[in-house]
């Protein structure tokens, strides 16, 4: 077993130091490091907007914010012996955050898009005890830090797919973002218009901003071309799981992590999309564990009554929009303010799904934020 580094200069955008990273996904993406299984490789990351919002950033400048540069992963990493087929399995074993982090509310992003359109940007300073923001006075953010963007890299046939049922999306209304060579950092130009954006999470990984990935965790990635070419990036200080406002408490990362294979297993199992386990407690529990707190519920019936059945989106938007209610009238936070708070606090449960044709959510709030 040996021990790796991947180092970078943080104070450069990734499109200065191309050879450490990339922000599309495709199969063609050069290697920076190659390791053997059961290799340990220290990987240090830029924030998600990549290094362009800075302590003295303003609401207003988010307005010309370019969400094509999102997300600088670092890699990719080349696993040897790694094939299609194979179960790739990631232990974390430390993520490490910086010392300052921002929120963001962008117009026409995140969950509840059509409700708030205006900019917004919370900064946070980071302390063991947690993060606070002059912006979002009274609060404090228990630390659980991890990556929100862990994945491999998807394979031709994959990417053909992938590019297909998004194109269908976009075309049936829904809001998907298509291959775009601008601002794309690939280390090709050739594929820079086809390789995949990372905004939405997938079978090969992606942005899945699962706050549960922290130190501890182990991650199961389903390996679908030669040497699974893992890259992370993406760090959050913390995140509720609802993540509304479409921001963590984004930041500059560190993940340590182990590497192994389980040879064929993906494909003997059938495994075709991510999985993750843990053995003992998280760093920050859940806030159903962690004493006290407070929960809205939502139902899925539009404003005028119309009731649409078993719609588990509808009624999560509604719970979040009770719970920013309550922020606003209970704990006296303008609307915006709370957008943030129940993105970075609040814990959304699934707590009916039976009992049609009304499926229950639940937003949970936990005491345990205000000082």
């Amino acid at each position: 077993m040996a021990a790796h580094e991947i180092r970078i200069d943080r104070s450069k955008a990734l499109a200065d130091e191309p050879g450490t990273g990339h922000n599309r996904w495709h199969p063609d993406i050069r290697p920076i490091l190659t390791i053997e299984p059961g290799d340990e490789v220290l990987i240090e990351a830029r924030d998600g907007c990549d290094a362009c919002i800075s302590r003295d950033s303003t609401g207003d400048y988010l307005l010309g914010l370019d969400l094509n540069l999102v997300h600088p992963l670092t890699g990719p990493i080349y696993i040897k012996d790694a094939e299609p087929g194979d179960l790739l399995v990631v232990d974390i074993l430390d993520v490490i955050p910086g010392n300052y982090g921002f929120t963001l509310c962008i117009p026409g992003f995140g969950y509840l898009r059509d409700v708030f359109d205006e900019p917004f940007c919370a900064r946070w300073e980071q302390h063991a005890d947690g993060a606070v923001s002059e912006e979002i006075p009274g609060v404090r953010i228990p630390g659980a830090p991890f990556m929100g963007v862990i994945g491999v890299a998807p394979s031709h046939e994959m990417l053909a797919r992938i590019t297909a049922r998004e194109s269908d999306v976009s075309a049936a209304g829904g809001l998907a973002m298509p291959p775009s060579a601008k601002l794309a950092v690939t280390g090709n130009p050739a594929i820079d218009g086809e390789a995949l954006r990372t905004i939405p999470p997938r079978e090969h990984g992606g942005n899945f901003d699962t706050k549960q990935m922290t130190a501890g965790t182990t991650v199961y990635f389903p390996v679908w071309v030669e040497g699974a070419l893992f890259s992370a990036g993406d760090g959050h200080f913390a995140q509720g799981s609802s993540e509304s406002c479409g921001t963590a408490i984004e930041t500059n990362n560190t993940l340590r992590a182990r590497f192994d294979l389980r040879k064929g297993l993906a494909a003997e199992r059938g495994i075709r999309d991510i999985h993750y386990s843990r053995r003992d407690t998280a760093p920050v529990a859940h806030a159903l564990d962690r004493g006290g707190y407070y929960a809205t519920t939502g139902l899925p019936l539009e404003e005028d009554g119309t009731n649409l059945a078993e719609n588990i989106n509808l009624s999560t938007k509604n719970a979040l929009l009770n719970m920013i209610d309550h922020l606003v009238h209970e704990r006296g936070f303008s609307r915006i303010q709370a957008n943030v708070i129940a993105s970075v606090g609040v814990d959304v449960t699934v707590d009916g799904i039976a009992a049609v044709p009304n499926t229950v959510v639940s937003a949970i709030l936990p005491d345990d934020i205000f000082v």
